[in-house]
């Protein structure tokens, strides 16, 4: 089951990471908490310095390499050790399922069976990191009472300790990471006795040790008759760096899942011309036995050979990198999302301090985004520069060839205009992102000292500007869609009510956040010929066709009010033109004339929610009001009117279901805490009111809104 345990206060960086110097604090904190709860791997992370991002400072247990895409991630990533530190609470995650549904993430890179648990390092005010450990997937569901009790005693002393030395002042600096120590290198003649060495050497088998890196640190003469190296090739060496035809991601992920797993694992290999052989993974906290041989009946296996080349195949972190990062890619909606996901996920992966994102529009550069400039004018001054400038983020653009600059120096040297803009930076890499064989941007990665490029960073980070650029054109797409769904909503809404003797009127209008963000609610306040009416209905759905029926919906009430028909022909007249024009769509109704020189309003109802009614005196009323059902279903049917008196001081509220139907919420107690809200508040000017009746106390609900939201207030003045 998965857990969130929690803890106290908020999260708070501090201005400094801490440690005592010369002292292993967070190694020896790491591996004593391991210990207390037999956990194989582990890590402790730091906030770093003035950033809301978290720094591995120590592993142990596994290399380094296996969490490679998370040794810089940022606080609001959703990833078990940042959650940990952003909600001050214990994160447990008891298998490979629960992972898979609840940081996927994590789950692609790493899909094998293993639990982990994340805590937050803090003290009472301050946050100083965060911690995971993980067990093998034989861990049992739960976390037991001791070891959460043992794990968060050891967060807490750790961040005391930090709390001591940060009064004395004592910079953290990262520690060497904690691996269990490896044999020495050596021929099949020294391990254990004589004898020992002499039994192995007779196996008929290949029988090999491989080290926590995969490094061989024993084969015998079988394994190098097998495999077709020499002994001496192949210690101190990866297995799959060694001989050419292992070099695979696959064979190399077995590796991985055996160590991670603590479970046998094996795997079936083709060596050239024709010969297949079979490799089965025995995995320790310190190593890896593998025994190697003739696999049998493999040709009815029909395994495909993998293709091979001179150059070596990407490793297992880089692909890691590229999953990680794609899988957070198709959670970005928006243009922003994607520039916020790059600066959270991708800019702390690769070391990068600050984060252009680049789009074009009508022959010119624009800035869709910036991350990480203290000075916002140093990046917004390219705005809008011509792509024919000469400068490096159009000439990538109109290129399409990526560009990376080692130094202040190479980049003025080729581009002598970037010396009178500088931006704190000392090293570049300009980023073209094509979809789809179009240039839809260019993103820009600064580093804050000289960096040096390899052949392999600028392939994984070329792999990942595809991938942005990918995001990016769905996000334009999906920005241009929200503009002209929030456009057509805005001109089928009125701009503006009407000024009406004697009524003070207000009214909000919230999309649905799912869907186009674009509804079937509406509202309006009608004022012709001395009559005043208010009105406000929803059709049902959140799409364009909804939002074109409530139009015209609006459209017939109004002209129907403004030929003088009574409330109740009123609803008749819409209810049969919404038959007429054939409409599959469903829409109900509330119609009100108001006549505040007798102090009433006579209400028609068409399957409407009821409104409320605050008297001058504060209380409130439910009007539970007789009428007919929603229009579009039935061409004869009526719709009976009740007169509700209307005292100066008095407010009515008419709203729409969205303002009070939430998932797992009751419909009568959200209306029971409306009515409430309404009498302690409704003495408050409209517009305030009116704000916070549809501003909801729940921040996740202000985010989440499966409904559109209408609200119209009317208060009869003396």
């Amino acid at each position: 089951m998965a857990d969130v345990s929690d803890s106290h206060g908020s999260w708070q960086a501090p201005a400094t990471r801490i440690v005592p110097a010369g002292s292993p604090l967070l190694s020896l904190a790491l591996a004593s908490m391991m210990d207390e709860v037999h956990a194989h791997s582990g890590a402790v992370y730091l906030l770093a310095p003035g950033e809301a991002v978290l720094e591995m400072a120590v592993m142990a247990g596994l290399p380094r390499a296996f969490a490679a895409p998370w040794e810089r991630v940022g606080l609001s990533a959703p990833i078990p050790v940042a959650e940990a530190a952003r909600k001050r609470q214990l994160v447990w995650v008891s298998g490979e399922e629960q992972m898979a549904g609840r940081f996927p993430r994590v789950a692609v890179v790493l899909p094998y069976p293993f639990a982990l648990a994340a805590l937050p390092v803090a003290t009472e005010h301050t946050v100083y990191g965060a911690v995971y450990v993980t067990w093998p997937g034989s861990h049992p569901p739960e976390l037991s009472d001791r070891e959460r009790d043992q794990l968060t005693a050891a967060c807490d002393r750790l961040a005391l300790r930090l709390e001591r030395a940060a009064a004395a002042n004592h910079p953290a600096r990262p520690e060497a990471d904690l691996l269990s120590t490896a044999a020495a290198a050596t021929k099949s003649g020294t391990p254990g006795t004589v004898e020992a060495a002499r039994m192995v050497a007779r196996l008929p088998y290949g029988l090999c040790a491989l080290d926590l890196h995969g490094r061989v640190g024993f084969a015998n003469a079988a394994t190098a008759k097998l495999l077709g190296v020499p002994v001496e090739d192949l210690l101190g060496t990866p297995l799959w760096a060694s001989v050419p035809w292992l070099n695979d991601p696959v064979y190399e992920d077995r590796y991985r899942a055996a160590l991670i797993s603590q479970r046998v694992t094996s795997f079936v290999a083709l060596r050239p011309p024709g010969d297949w052989l079979s490799f089965r993974l025995y995995p320790s906290t310190n190593g890896l036995s593998v025994r190697i041989s003739r696999a049998r009946a493999v040709s009815e296996m029909r395994r495909a050979e993998p293709e091979h080349s001179d150059d070596p195949a990407p490793g297992l972190v880089t692909i890691s990198h590229v999953l990680s990062l794609a899988s957070a890619l198709t959670e970005a909606a928006s243009v922003q999302d994607v520039v916020q996901l790059v600066a959270d996920e991708i800019a702390p992966a690769v070391g990068s301090q600050t984060l252009v994102v680049l789009g074009t529009r009508a022959g010119r550069l624009h800035v869709l985004g910036h991350r990480g400039y203290p000075d916002a004018g140093v990046v917004e001054r390219f705005d809008g520069l011509p792509l024919d400038a000469e400068t490096p983020g159009a000439q990538t653009l109109s290129s399409g060839v990526p560009a990376f600059f080692d130094s202040r120096e190479q980049l003025e040297r080729l581009y002598p205009s970037r010396s009178t803009t500088p931006d704190g930076m000392a090293a570049w890499a300009f980023l073209p992102l094509i979809a789809s064989g179009r240039p839809v941007g260019v993103c820009v990665l600064g580093y804050p000292e000289t960096h040096s490029f390899p052949a392999d960073e600028r392939a994984v980070l070329t792999s990942l500007g595809g991938l942005i650029a990918q995001a990016l054109a769905r996000a334009l797409l999906y920005d241009a869609k929200l503009r002209l769904a929030h456009g057509l909503q805005a001109a089928l809404l009125p701009h503006s009510l009407p000024s009406v003797p004697s009524i003070e009127a207000a009214a909000r209008y919230l999309p649905a956040t799912q869907g186009m963000d674009i509804g079937g609610d509406f509202y309006d306040l009608v004022l012709s010929q001395g009559r005043a009416a208010a009105v406000i209905g929803d059709v049902q759905g959140h799409n364009v066709t909804a939002a074109g029926l409530m139009g015209q919906i609006r459209t017939a009430v109004r002209a129907y009010t403004t030929v003088g028909q009574p409330p109740g022909e009123v609803m008749r007249s819409t209810n049969r033109l919404l038959i007429d024009l054939g409409s599959e769509l469903f829409a109900s109704c509330l119609y009100l004339r108001l006549d505040p020189a007798r102090g009433v309003a006579v209400v028609a109802r068409a399957g409407h929610p009821p409104p409320l009614l605050r008297r001058p005196d504060g209380r409130v009323r439910v009007l539970d009001l007789a009428g007919g059902p929603l229009l579009g279903i039935d061409a004869s049917a009526t719709y009976p009117t009740t007169e509700v008196p209307l005292a100066p001081g008095s407010v009515l509220a008419l709203y729409t279901d969205g303002l009070i139907e939430s998932p797992g919420v009751d419909i009568e107690d959200a209306l029971a805490a409306l009515g409430q809200q309404l009498a302690e508040k409704g003495d408050q000017p409209l517009d305030v009111l009116a704000d916070t009746l549809v501003q909801p106390d729940d921040e996740a609900a202000t985010q989440e809104r499966p409904d559109d939201v209408a609200l119209l207030l009317l208060r009869a003045l003396g």
